[in-house]
């Protein structure tokens, strides 16, 4: 909204400069966009008076003029405007004068006649951008004044953004308030007399939908003259907030707009049949707007109408068939309430936004609307004359919004203010905001203003009470901060950890909905009962997922479709299970889970181009389980797993309780779900994950290890793991490491068995083995192997 400062200063006028009132009302949430010069820096322009205006003897669009400015002689000015002519007042720049962009005003002569200065426009004053023919000031105008003064040149028009709870401030008069609290500085008012009814002339009014609009006033003004110019005064303060001029009909309204912050709208009285009735609009009803456009109306839209046909659409804008022209002599002048609801959104709806809109979507007062009709019906009988007839009101009292009471603690307030404002102070806050206010016992009760839609809760008082003393004002209190130790349990392994395995790893983190294709998912998972959703987004995500498989190997389609040679994806997040004795039935188990499929390594010089295999996932599990410090907790079985290859495939048991699986997705799955490459897949409950084994301290041994290498022969079938956990058991506390290094099977092997070579490295710390210890130790691990496994050495 733009206004200018004087016509602000008229209502209130704090000791401070322009600058200063500019950051004070943006401090106070009324955010000032710009602040720009009312016009142009010019000087030596009087007021004068046209004394004589004949036709140029040598130019058919010049005239030669005589003009009185108040000195001794008449001045010889050539003037080319068309509305040039003997008896105005005009604006003269006389020799000397500096007009915008530094043109200077010399003595010439054009076509042979002497010009001693020039009758200026507005736009070569820089105070319109648009203007048709030189100035017509007031007959009353001083001549030989300074035009700067007589116009009040020296003004600013401030722009202010507002929030859209600020809708008391979209008028000079809520403006006003708000400076007069910030300064403590007592606001004019303005004293608005009831107008007197001379004639009887009245339109009936009827509410038919009175929750849209619960007031409504309707006033009939006969004999207007509209060939009355509006005022100067008048004209340029719509000019400085960003109106232009158009009648003096319209220009009362718009003024009482600016002034008061409340839209009125006049309408043609002869265009009305029978009486106003402000109703819903009907369903296919049309109306022909002011801008000649047609709207076709919703339903949803509030109207007013007569008993046949829509004049309006209600607080937004006016229909062409009822406007004021210039044949009109009798008007109907509207003031209403409409409720913000009823408003809100419409305007948008037809592409529109207006003055009217903008003020009614926030709210306007709703006890200004007798106000606004005084006020605009002395400015037109003042103008363009006429008789009033009475104010007609409808109003539907129990639909009006109420006067609401909000209560305000002293505790709370200095509690969320962070500092203490005395009680006075506090209370001429709010009581120059228009609140009734009393106090008891350290409680504020005030009974909120009608024009204040904004305040509803306590907090919006503390709001305002710091707003208005000034957050400047409040005092900046470091925080005091208490350092305390947390409860931090070192046995617990964070999430991130595991992702920064898997990332350094070559993997990328991926992130999957939890409602999946249940098609796909009977695929993977052809046992899973699946909870299905009642109202999915779609048939393709309407089953909660059993495992992150579905999620995964989709977004594996979507990359190997878009050429990516190399997929290697992780998902940390929760599976969801069917269980009677969970919450809500649903047991949510987080989960850990990969896929890879495609090349092993990126393209390289060094390295042999080879495709991903069992191994290398189960590398990459393993590196996940060695974060817990104690990877023998964990067993590994070869065991099959929904939806994966029987031959390669195995699950991790933790004391006996299936935590995990990994290996390859089974062919049939592939084709079914269009995978190109072999996929790879592996899958952890983070509660097996999530407790690690914490260190503990010995002493390194300063004596000599040794190692002794033994290969043994077992049959196909024997698990590699499980020789190595008794050879574990067996081997105590002086075998430190150990390490299958090789597996052979062929020449010189017998069918169905396979050779196993393992490395025992062994090391006392308080004492170097002798031999003899050593080949105890190798001893019992041969026996032990050959009791449990039936192994034996190899020749």
């Amino acid at each position: 909204m733009k206004f200018s400062e004087k016509w602000l200063r008229e209502w209130v006028n704090p000791a401070i400069d322009t600058q200063a009132l500019s950051e004070q009302l943006s401090m106070a949430g009324l955010e000032v966009d710009g602040v720009e010069p009312a016009a142009a820096e010019f000087s030596g322009v009087v007021v004068g008076e046209v004394v004589e205006c004949g036709q140029h003897p040598d130019a058919d669009k010049l005239r030669v003029t005589k003009v009185n400015v108040g000195g001794d002689e008449l001045l010889d000015i050539v003037c080319g405007a068309p509305n040039c002519r003997q008896g105005i007042k005009v604006a003269v720049a006389t020799v000397g004068a500096v007009l915008p962009g530094d043109f200077k005003i010399k003595k010439a002569k054009l076509r042979g006649q002497p010009s001693h200065g020039m009758l200026c426009a507005f736009v070569e004053l820089g105070i319109s951008e648009e203007g048709d023919g030189i100035m017509e000031l007031p007959s009353d105008a001083p001549i030989g004044t300074d035009l700067r003064e007589y116009l009040s040149l020296d003004d600013n028009i401030i722009d202010v953004d507002l929030t859209p709870n600020r809708g008391d401030c979209l008028g000079i008069k809520g403006l006003a308030r708000e400076v007069g609290v910030l300064n403590s500085v007592d606001v004019n008012t303005l004293e608005i007399a009831p107008v007197a009814a001379t004639i009887d002339d009245k339109v009936s009014i009827e509410l038919v939908n009175d929750e849209a609009c619960p007031r409504y006033l309707g006033r009939v003004i006969k004999g207007i003259n509209l060939d009355a110019e509006t005022p100067l005064w008048m004209v340029e303060k719509l000019r400085r907030s960003g109106i232009r001029s158009i009648d003096p009909v319209v220009d009362v309204t718009n003024y009482v707009l600016l002034e008061l912050g409340h839209p009125m709208h006049a309408f043609d009285l002869n265009a009305i049949e029978g009486g106003i009735k402000v109703r819903s609009a009907n369903a296919g009803e049309e109306l022909v707007l002011l801008d000649g456009n047609t709207a076709k109306l919703n339903e949803s839209t509030l109207v007013i109408a007569d008993h046949n046909k829509a004049l309006a659409i209600a607080g937004i804008f006016g229909g062409e068939k009822s406007g004021v022209t210039e044949a009109t002599s009798d008007i109907l002048l509207e003031s209403a309430f409409f409720n913000p609801v009823a408003i809100a959104g419409q305007a948008r709806s037809y592409g529109l936004h207006t003055d009217a809109s903008h003020r009614y979507e926030r709210g306007v007062d709703f006890a200004l609307q007798k106000d606004a009709m005084e006020r605009a019906t002395a400015l037109l009988l003042e103008i363009v004359g006429g008789e009033a007839g009475p104010v007609v009101e409808a109003v539907a009292t129990d639909k009006l919004p109420k006067v609401t009471e909000v209560r305000l603690r002293r505790e709370r307030l200095d509690r969320v203010i962070g500092h203490h404002i005395d009680d006075a102070k506090v209370t001429d806050i709010l009581t120059r905001l228009g609140l009734d206010v009393k106090i008891v016992d350290g409680v504020w009760s005030a009974d909120v203003p009608s024009y204040r839609f904004d305040i509803r809760i306590e907090e919006d008082l503390i709001e305002e009470v710091a707003r208005v003393y000034g957050y400047n004002s409040i005092p900046n209190v470091s925080p005091t901060a208490k350092l305390k130790m947390t409860n931090h349990d070192e046995s617990h392994v964070a999430v991130t950890k595991f992702r920064n395995t898997l990332v350094t790893r070559g993997y990328q983190e991926a992130i999957t909905y939890s409602f999946v294709d249940p098609k796909a998912q009977a695929i993977l998972h052809p046992q899973s009962d699946a909870l299905v959703l009642p109202h999915p987004i779609s048939v393709e995500m309407s089953a909660m997922r059993v495992s992150l498989m579905p999620g995964l190997l989709a977004s594996l389609v979507y990359n190997q479709n878009r050429q990516q040679p190399r997929v290697r994806l992780f998902e940390h997040g929760l599976k969801f299970l069917r269980d009677e004795n969970a919450e809500n039935g649903v047991n949510q188990v987080a989960v850990i889970g990969g896929v890879i499929s495609g090349l092993a390594h990126g393209e390289h010089w060094v390295q042999e181009k080879r495709s991903v295999d069992f191994y290398d996932l189960k590398g990459d599990v393993e590196a996940l389980l060695a974060i817990s410090n104690d990877s023998s907790r964990f067993e590994i079985k070869a065991e099959q797993s929904d939806g994966l290859h029987p031959g390669q495939s195995a699950v991790i048991y933790v004391d006996g309780k299936k935590v995990g699986f990994f290996g390859a997705v089974h062919p049939q799955v592939q084709k079914s779900l269009d995978i190109n490459n072999t996929a790879f897949v592996f899958e952890i409950e983070m509660s097996a994950l999530e407790k690690r084994k914490l260190p503990e301290a010995v002493a390194v041994s300063k004596f000599p290890s040794n190692r002794r290498d033994i290969a043994i022969l077992v049959e196909d079938h024997v698990k590699s793991g499980d020789i190595l956990n008794v050879i574990e058991k067996v081997g105590g506390n002086q075998l430190v490491d150990l390490n299958l290094f090789d597996v052979y099977k062929g020449k010189g092997i017998e069918p169905n068995y396979k050779s196993l070579a393992i490395a025992l490295t062994l090391q006392a710390v308080d004492r170097t083995l002798e031999e003899k210890d050593i080949n105890q130790v190798v001893d019992n691990v041969v026996a032990a192997l050959a009791e449990q496994f039936n192994a034996s050495l190899r020749d």
